[in-house]
């Protein structure tokens, strides 16, 4: 079954809102919820970054509203829009939020890297079909213009910069701290508690099995079996290929609808997300 691009005919200098939406709310929900999930995992194995969310205390004691709060605050930026009210008062309480702390601007183009980078990657490894070109310039644009609302500078011009930037920055910066260890540790529980209780330690092993070999070395989790290894990247193709022969998504996921978002059963204000 071949499937229309939705963002075809759209301007990705101007339109890059619209086919970020198109992206990740009727195309690729499920694969950039995973991805964004992972992603924010590599933050965390960068030390200053890693202890930092460490001393804050929030991820050791209420691990499922940080990630709700993070889910919430960029998904409500997506769904109403960058210049739009509510997306300017979630940005508002993201700014607020950082400039708490001492956090360099390195630091902070690093993490608006892995937002631009790897939803990509996954999707192009474990996606029903790639991504297209107008795609890969509407997402550098809506993170470019995001990151310059934050404060962000020297940011990257298109997507093989920001590849270059989280490469070369992990490949500096990656290393064991036991303080992101426990950021991690605190992450992949929650995520287990995502699917039926049995599942649980599958489910772990298999997060850490599709993890960059880099990312285990920086958490110091063991290597799994290369057969496994294998097995569970595949699996996450193979669902790629099935949900091609699915029928298009009609409705919008929005990241506030998700199961996975526990923490506000009766809504949430935006100014009272976060810490």
């Amino acid at each position: 079954m071949t499937r229309r691009v939705r963002s075809d005919g759209l301007d990705p200098e101007v339109d890059y809102e619209e086919i970020a939406r198109l992206f990740g709310q009727y195309d690729f929900p499920w694969d950039l919820e995973q991805a964004l999930s992972f992603a924010l995992f590599r933050t965390y194995a960068v030390p200053s970054i890693g202890r930092l969310l460490y001393e804050t205390e929030q991820f050791g004691t209420d691990t499922q509203r940080r990630h709700d709060d993070t889910a919430l605050l960029l998904g409500e930026i997506v769904d109403q829009g960058l210049e739009s009210t509510p997306g300017r008062a979630a940005i508002r309480r993201m700014n607020q939020m950082h400039g708490r702390y001492d956090i360099s601007n390195d630091d902070m183009r690093y993490v608006l890297a892995t937002f631009v980078v790897m939803p990509n990657r996954w999707v192009n490894r474990y996606g029903f079909r790639r991504t297209t070109p107008i795609e890969d310039v509407a997402g550098v644009n809506y993170y470019r213009r995001l990151g310059r609302l934050m404060g962000i500078t020297d940011l990257p011009t298109d997507l093989a910069g920001f590849e270059r930037l989280l490469d070369d920055y992990e490949a500096e910066h990656f290393r064991f701290d036991p303080r992101s260890r426990a950021v991690a540790d605190a992450t992949l529980d929650l995520l287990t508690t995502f699917y039926p209780r049995p599942l649980a330690p599958a489910v772990r092993r298999f997060s850490i099995a599709i993890m960059d070999p880099h990312l285990r070395e920086a958490f110091g989790y063991e290597h799994p079996p290369a057969w496994f290894e294998r097995l569970s990247h595949g699996a996450l193709g193979l669902r790629g290929r099935v949900v091609r022969l699915l029928p298009e998504r009609t409705e919008p996921r929005r990241v506030r609808d998700s199961s996975r978002i526990k923490s506000y059963p009766g809504g949430f204000l935006i100014e009272n997300l976060g810490t």
